[in-house]
């Protein structure tokens, strides 16, 4: 049976333990904390050890019968075996935080048997909380939010990462879209589940903490959310690496795809 038919509180309980560990990092966003990198183009700080720990020991409390897959704890294939697991990004955005830009999120979803039940992404410098049950729709700030109505690429705004359009990436689509430079790609997603964007993607490998819970969001707001292949995403996987990362509302879809088709991304069949 699914958990959430049995026990409502748990979304507002994870919403209480996501704001908590935001407090946690903001703690270190206005004090000192250490960087170092785990390897080139990808720090971790105090921050993000702080915000796994709290959010570890208290979503495990919650409950206790689901698995753990996050960033910042050292992965088990345990998780394979249980029905439910929390996959989690503490600290999505950590090149951003390090900056002092205010564009990172934590990011926590529940998932069972593949399939993301539950999904908030939480921006703690910024107060944003984007928050989704599956079949239930998206809050912001427990206001509800759809996807954009925009039915034209052309003039759309597109999230695009940094690092991205350091390397170009963006450059075949410049002329003709919006392209607002944001970072983390937990933060981009909620925006397009928001309307704040009207499409985001990312033609790099990421990782299912990286987009679960902003996938969930996309999708519970009317949008397309799939990997870079187009095929839909499963997550609890023994390798949690995806392609990339496709989103947008569904006016925008087939467009978006067909622009991205010489770059990397599969036309839909």
């Amino acid at each position: 049976m699914n958990i959430l038919q049995d026990d409502k509180a748990l979304l507002a309980d994870t919403i209480e333990i996501t704001r908590a560990a935001g407090a946690e990092i903001m703690a270190y966003y206005h004090s000192t904390f250490e960087v170092k990198d785990k390897f080139p183009d990808n720090p971790v700080t105090d921050a993000d050890y702080a915000a796994d720990t709290l959010l570890k020991e208290r979503l495990g409390a919650r409950l206790p019968q689901a698995g753990w897959l996050s960033e910042e704890t050292v992965d088990s294939p345990e998780r394979l075996d249980r029905a439910y697991v929390w996959v989690v990004d503490p600290l999505d955005g950590t090149k951003e935080f390090v900056m002092g830009i205010p564009e990172f999120s934590v990011s926590v979803a529940l998932v069972h048997q593949g399939t993301p039940l539950l999904g908030v992404i939480y921006n703690p410098a910024t107060k944003e909380l984007y928050t989704t049950v599956r079949g239930e729709g998206v809050s912001l700030n427990g206001e509800p939010v759809t996807v954009s109505d925009r039915a034209q690429l052309r003039g759309a705004r597109v999230d695009a990462s940094r690092s991205e359009m350091k390397r170009g990436e963006f450059e075949p689509f410049a002329d003709f879209i919006e392209v607002n430079v944001m970072g983390s790609i937990a933060y981009k997603l909620a925006r397009v589940a928001a309307g704040q964007a009207d499409a985001t993607w990312s033609r790099g490998p990421k990782n299912e903490w990286d987009i679960c819970a902003g996938a969930l969001l996309v999708q519970e707001a009317g949008g397309q959310c799939v990997n870079l292949d187009t095929t839909p995403f499963t997550f609890n996987r023994p390798n949690p690496k995806v392609k990339g990362i496709i989103a947008s509302n569904n006016h925008l879809y087939q467009e978006v795809l067909e622009n991205l088709a010489p770059h990397g991304a599969a036309r839909t069949r």
